[in-house]
């Protein structure tokens, strides 16, 4: 384990640095990105028709697929990220203050890519304008759909704020190493800062996060989001108050995982092992494992009542679990993933970095087909299915499989981007591993200069 002690130079190195990897990986995501949106331009000029969707009917099918999938899968991996960051400040969880931003940023980035799935699946982007801006006084109060847009924004929001409040007091302490381009950037961030408000927004930030764990299981993947299906009874397998906590713990169990391997790739590329420790890493796989269990165990609840004496329009909908690869396959990795933290429990040498990153794109893997599984499921077997005895048939398109590389893609170039601006390890996170008392404010913030002064 690394003895070196972080300095400020540590994490301005993303800043500062840039090798041929960056700009590999930067033309990877963004080829990615395009891929995706050349199909979305060949949707947009040919219609919905294009993809592996359906209108009901004689035809079959469903209407929704892997664009809604997915798009609960990054709203739930945005969700759990930002309830960790609030959980750093609220229950003290020192022990995580270095991947808290990077926690923020990868909500920030779960949203922006869940709300382009909405553009995305709406087929005419300029229904946004249409059917949602332009009559929300009347849609907010009576459509699920719209709430969703408007917690999600809202969420958006809140979280910029989140991150803003915090950043203004690393910004000042370290303008001088950042880069002189963006100088309008810092003085927008910047503006009006005082030292004495310190103390103010340390308070601001408490509370916004004690706002932020509240609202998670009343509003967004613990309410409003599992509602828009749970609120449907002619649709058995997704009625139901389970639901909701079904939701969150798949999105707290996605979150983490994408944590995990953020976390990783900064630690790997900019040597931040006395930083992004290994006992982050354990922490982190077992919170991994606990929230796995919780998943597993609703997934039972839904099993056990579904198929013991489940009501007749139910009863196909619960059966078709037991067969299908979609539903089978999922639950057999995050089982796989609990047990090998479990086994991590009983025998620490089963630990290695390598191995949670592969726990962390199992579950990521398995979180996604499920939930897409559960839109399709619904769909397949609504209580009234007057056109066919059997469900349609649905296979996603290529256009539909390129988004997930797209927005993979789309939030790889976030974080590669931000990183170029901002820290993306708090200040206050590295000064505590330091054993500082107080912020230092006069304190010189090159590592060097620093043995000048000890000296």
């Amino acid at each position: 384990m690394s003895t070196k002690t972080p300095t400020e130079a540590d994490i301005l190195r993303p800043i500062q640095n840039t090798s041929k990897k960056y700009f590999l990986l930067f033309g990877a995501a963004s080829l990615a990105f395009a891929i995706f949106l050349v199909g979305w331009l060949y949707q947009l000029q040919q219609g919905m028709i294009v993809t592996g969707l359906s209108d009901w009917g004689s035809g079959g099918g469903v209407t929704w697929g892997l664009y809604i999938g997915a798009f609960i899968w990054w709203v739930g991996i945005a969700h759990g990220g930002i309830i960790l960051s609030a959980a750093v400040r609220l229950l003290g969880m020192d022990r995580y203050m270095p991947v808290a931003r990077l926690a923020e940023m990868l909500t920030l980035a779960g949203l922006s890519a869940a709300g382009f799935y909405i553009i995305v699946h709406m087929g005419r982007p300029d229904r946004m304008v249409t059917s949602i801006v332009g009559h929300y006084y009347i849609t907010v109060n009576n459509s699920p759909l719209v709430w969703d847009v408007t917690v999600i924004t809202a969420y958006f929001v809140l979280t910029a704020t989140y991150l803003g409040l915090t950043l203004r007091y690393d910004i000042t302490r370290l303008r001088d190493q950042l880069p002189d381009m963006f100088e309008p950037v810092y003085k927008m961030m910047t503006i009006g800062y005082s030292e004495k408000e310190d103390e103010v927004i340390e308070r601001m930030v408490w509370w916004v996060a004690l706002a932020i764990i509240i609202m998670a299981p009343l509003l967004l993947h613990g309410g409003v989001i599992p509602w828009l299906f749970a609120l449907l009874p002619t649709y058995p397998s997704w009625f139901g108050g389970i639901q909701g906590p079904q939701f969150l713990t798949i999105a707290l169990t996605s979150a983490i995982s994408g944590v995990i391997i953020v976390s990783y790739a900064f630690r790997r590329a900019y040597d931040w092992d006395h930083i992004i420790t290994d006992d982050i890493f354990r922490g982190l796989l077992l919170w991994l494992g606990f929230f796995c269990l919780l998943f597993l165990w609703l997934q039972l609840q839904q099993l056990t009542t579904g198929n013991f004496f489940p009501p007749v329009d139910a009863q196909p909908s619960s059966a078709s679990k037991l067969s299908h690869p979609m539903y089978v396959v999922p639950m057999l990795m995050v089982f796989g993933v609990l047990a090998f933290i479990f086994a991590t429990v009983l025998r620490p040498s089963l630990f290695t970095k390598a191995r949670a990153i592969g726990a962390g794109v199992l579950v990521l893997i398995a979180t996604l087909v499920e939930k897409t599984y559960f839109v399709l499921s619904g769909l397949w077997y609504p209580t009234f299915s007057i056109y066919e005895a059997t469900p349609g048939d649905y296979f996603p398109s290529w256009i539909e499989l390129s988004s997930i590389l797209g927005t993979i893609g789309m939030v790889t170039l976030f974080f590669l981007v931000l990183a170029k601006l901002v820290p993306v390890v708090e200040l206050h996170a590295i000064e505590h591993l330091r054993g500082d008392h107080g912020h230092g404010h006069d304190e010189p913030t090159d590592s060097a200069s620093e043995q000048e002064v000890k000296a």
